[in-house]
């Protein structure tokens, strides 16, 4: 029984989505996030959004500055939402990113694009200080939150319906040597 319990862990978790890769950069007007995301829809997800479920994900950022004499102060906290739906007149999936709206082939590609985070504008220069280290949260995940209310029944305790990252975390020293 302990063989196949171990048999089964590695299937578990290879279906669990995770960052891959982050970065906070100088950019026009303050600093932008690029980040690569690890994402596979499980067969109960794709089934969903083929009879007509919209998904809802989002990437949540958060950055600390720490205090010694408090708890850190949080500098940063965003989040970029992601609806993800498909259109059976069209046969096309379409991923809405805040007001702007995307159409796709396939499956694939809008995931795909939901794995890119690119040119984030997440802070003004002046709200992170230079040479001060901040403390970076980094997290993606399916919100079951927004689903219909049934689903949302039916995600509560289901592995099927709990996708999403561990938070990664790391130190940003904003003003650093080598950022543009």
């Amino acid at each position: 029984m302990l063989l196949a319990l171990f048999a089964l862990a590695p299937a578990a978790q290879a279906d669990d989505a995770r960052i891959l890769s982050a970065e906070i950069v100088r950019g026009d007007g303050g600093y932008v996030l690029n980040a690569d995301i690890d994402i596979e829809l499980n067969p109960r997800l794709v089934d969903a959004v083929m009879r007509g479920v919209s998904l809802y994900f989002t990437t949540e950022l958060r950055i600390e500055r720490p205090r010694w004499y408090w708890l850190n102060e949080v500098v940063v906290d965003r989040s970029l939402d992601y609806r993800l739906s498909y259109h059976a007149i069209t046969r096309s999936y379409r991923l809405s990113i805040g007001s702007l709206h995307h159409s796709f082939d396939n499956l694939d590609a809008a995931v795909r694009t939901m794995q890119r985070v690119r040119n984030w504008q997440i802070a003004d220069t002046e709200q992170l200080a230079a040479g001060v280290s901040h403390d970076v949260e980094l997290r993606f995940r399916l919100d079951t939150s927004q689903l219909p209310k049934p689903f949302q029944v039916t995600a509560i305790g289901s592995r099927d319906w709990s996708l999403g990252t561990d938070w990664a975390t790391w130190t940003f020293l904003p003003g650093a040597a080598g950022q543009r």
